[in-house]
């Protein structure tokens, strides 16, 4: 007997490979069958694949006959075809040629949506964790030791005085300091936090998942930062499995919204749509309004820089009604969200919009606020643009010179980062006194750049 589809939202690609799995059929069977039933001898594994992967979705009339061979009502593969749209799930944006660590991520995501309990997602939380170096549980799972090199300057041996640093002071440190100086700190305590899980008792490890999702979370952000995206892309996995078996949605929730801004930052707005909507879906029940927020804004981000406009105006306006951080409310890990750094989020989403006019009284005061340096010159890079949109190009270069300053203080190599799209479109306006004092600022600042720099900006002059 075949069991009935599990109720509730599901997406189409695990429903389908679920339904398969449970008649015992191949991929290659369920393609024999569809074509037998419908007469059409055209359909290969190589389809059925990728409707599981949600690499595509089936069209009406396949759409029929798999309900037809698997014996589901169709509007249950209608709902759930529906769900993946809502998501951006589909067509999906996995690149075949991409790496692993991103594939691997947005795998997990879909399996969250799919399964909003987390049942087939906490892995090696389920049970007592894999040795050092075992396999995981399933292909694409990390094995609890999280495969993050150790650093150069990393010794070998246990008690690094670094792992005495809590999160709340690594944390800060980040308001201050880029990845460059503190990711290896970041992967030491992450390291620190997963030995302690695996020395500790069945009844410890289920107290120390919160933490050991934190840690994971901030040593992802700050490998990002330094330039290191894979590594970045591995730490969230675990962050994500670990928030999940923790039983907390709104910090998983932040945990995609984090990875969202790594692939937006890395020229994958669709990729990044994708975990964006997925971790607001999955999270605004019992986020914070802080936190809703933010979540709608990574997804605005995200859909911005896709070029789709109508899907940025509605999130943007989303974060608008779930309102401001509110004091004592907000988890600790929230604790640098304000309202400035909001709007400034609607700053730059709307120069990627392409209305730089109202982006700019909105970035201004976060790029002039002291004492951030990071954050000064990653707004900043956004501001550059906005000005250089409304053909200001002086305020532009003054703007960007400042801001490539602050990243050089700052030691991050995502702010510098930031102005790459700004030195493409500077490329296009005349040369004038602005142009050349900024080209000879990028000039005199490349050797002091911080590791991880796209080579086209470390690299090439700026005209």
């Amino acid at each position: 007997m075949i069991p009935s589809p599990p109720r509730g939202p599901r997406l189409l690609g695990p429903l389908l490979a679920e339904l398969r799995a449970a008649r015992g059929w191949s991929q290659q069977r369920l393609a024999d069958e569809l074509c037998a039933a419908s007469g059409v001898p055209t359909l290969t594994r190589n389809e059925v694949s990728r409707w599981e992967r949600q690499l595509r979705l089936p069209g009406d009339f396949w759409s029929a006959w798999l309900a037809t061979v698997l014996g589901v009502p169709g509007e249950v593969l209608a709902g759930a075809a529906a769900r993946s749209r809502r998501l951006g799930v589909a067509p999906a944006v996995v690149d075949p040629a991409g790496s692993r660590a991103r594939l691997a991520l947005l795998t997990l995501a879909y399996r969250w949506a799919a399964d909003p309990g987390g049942r087939t997602l906490v892995g090696p939380f389920a049970a007592a964790p894999p040795r050092h170096g075992r396999p995981g549980r399933e292909a694409g799972d990390q094995p609890l030791s999280l495969g993050v090199p150790r650093g150069p300057d990393e010794p070998a041996g246990r008690g690094h005085p670094a792992d005495r640093v809590t999160l709340a002071t690594l944390r800060h440190w980040d308001d201050l300091l880029g990845g460059g100086d503190l990711a290896g700190h970041g992967a030491r305590r992450l390291r620190h936090a997963v030995r302690g899980y695996r020395r500790a008792g069945p009844a410890g490890r289920r107290a120390m998942l919160p933490a050991l999702a934190e840690s994971a979370q901030l040593a992802g952000w700050l490998a990002a930062d330094a330039g290191d995206p894979g590594g970045g892309l591995v730490a969230y996995r675990l962050a994500l499995r670990a928030a999940v078996a923790a039983g907390q949605p709104p910090l998983a929730g932040h945990v995609l919204a984090s990875a969202s801004h790594l692939l937006a930052d890395a020229g994958d707005p669709a990729g990044a749509l994708v975990l964006a909507r997925i971790g607001y879906a999955a999270a605004r029940a019992t986020a914070t309004p802080g936190l809703r927020a933010l979540l709608l804004h990574r997804v605005a981000l995200a859909a911005a820089l896709a070029g789709r406009a109508r899907a940025a105006g509605q999130a943007l306006a989303g974060a608008d009604r779930a309102g401001t951080p509110e004091p004592g409310r907000e988890p600790p890990w929230l604790y640098w969200l304000d309202a400035a750094e909001l709007a400034a989020m609607t700053g730059r989403t709307l120069v990627a919009l392409g209305r730089p006019a109202a982006a700019v009284p909105l970035l201004t005061p976060v790029v002039g606020a002291p004492g951030r340096p990071r954050r000064s010159a990653v707004y900043g890079g956004w501001l550059a643009r906005g000005h250089l949109g409304l053909g200001a190009v002086p305020e532009a270069c003054a703007v960007a010179g400042e801001a490539l300053l602050d990243a050089v203080r700052s030691g991050s190599a995502r702010a510098v980062g930031q102005l790459t799209a700004f030195r493409r479109g500077l490329a296009h306006a005349p040369p004038t006194p602005a142009t050349r004092g900024y080209a000879g600022l990028v000039t005199a600042a490349r050797p002091y750049l911080p590791s991880g720099v796209p080579r086209h900006l470390r690299d090439r002059p700026v005209r």
